[in-house]
């Protein structure tokens, strides 16, 4: 049978809008095609997803996995904990760190970092988390965070909690820029709640200790809210500490608590040394002294 090669090609009196109207269907039908195999690839979990009605989904960001640990374990290197704390940037309450050896075995799903998760989700992943891994925690008191500085009184908190597991961990991974003095590797994971399931685990115990103990101060020192808001320099914390001054629980030398004990405990405020502000004395020297001491030069 003999091909018209005319057949595809549009009239000479056909306009050029025709022909792109006709080429458009084909177009329409490759980016389909495109979009269902981008959609396939694994990097489409973590772009923008178009909802109904015109909006942009929320970015999927994906939870944290045991694959370090299982490297480790592949090398024979075990046991392997992740640690993690709670409660550096409150005004009140101490600093609570977690370390945490999960069992390859019995791993409880939806550990995620904390602070991804609902108090009731963190509740309930503690409870699984102590029933099925070695689990430690530590806390430095507002008394140490005030001697020490708080980065310091985090790091010897975080040492304390590796020391005190049940089982000398062989390695250990700590979440954030600085590594630990322990006897064996520490390696720091920027962001390793996020990233690290062992920290992810570390950090939901933390959290939920910490809470746990919040709640209990507010028993104690009724007034603060400090079930409410554990410690943090909301307003409604700021307010009750200029209403009712700071209480033994708070950071001496964080600046709100500072300014709150100037106003309510103005005594217990040591007065800074002016070095620029002595009182200048007059020194005579008589003529025959300042001759002899030239003489001797």
């Amino acid at each position: 049978m003999i091909r018209d090669k005319s057949a595809g090609k549009p009239a000479k009196g056909a306009s050029k809008e025709g022909a792109a109207k006709s080429a458009a269907p084909a177009k329409a039908a490759k980016a389909n095609a495109a979009k269902s195999t981008a959609a396939k690839s694994p990097a489409a979990k973590t772009a923008a997803v178009k909802v109904p009605g015109g909006r942009k989904g929320i970015i999927a960001i994906a939870p944290p996995s045991f694959r370090r640990e299982r490297a480790l374990i592949k090398r024979g290197v075990w046991p392997v904990a992740g640690c993690d704390e709670a409660g550096r940037g409150p005004l009140a309450g101490p600093v609570v760190a977690a370390a945490v050896i999960l069992d390859p075995d019995r791993i409880p799903r939806g550990i995620d970092d904390s602070k991804r998760l609902t108090a009731e989700e963190r509740e309930k992943l503690f409870d699984k988390i102590c029933a099925t891994a070695q689990v430690s925690v530590a806390v430095a008191s507002p008394a140490r965070i005030d001697r020490d500085n708080i980065l310091r009184a985090s790091l010897w908190a975080l040492k304390r909690a590796v020391v005190a597991l049940p089982e000398a961990p062989r390695h250990v991974f700590v979440d954030g820029r600085d590594r630990l003095d322990t006897a064996c590797d520490c390696e720091a994971v920027i962001g390793g709640d996020g990233i690290v399931l062992s920290i992810a685990a570390a950090s939901i115990v933390a959290k939920v200790t910490r809470d746990r103990l919040m709640c209990a101060l507010a028993q104690d020192c009724p007034g603060y809210g400090f079930e409410q808001h554990k410690g943090y320099g909301v307003p409604e914390h700021l307010d009750a500490l200029n209403r009712l001054g700071p209480t033994v629980h708070h950071r001496s030398f964080f600046a709100p608590v500072a300014a709150a004990r100037a106003k309510h405990m103005p005594w217990t405020v040591e007065p800074v040394q002016d070095l620029f502000g002595g009182t200048e004395v007059e020194v005579q020297v008589e003529a025959g002294v300042e001759v002899e001491a030239s003489a001797n030069l």
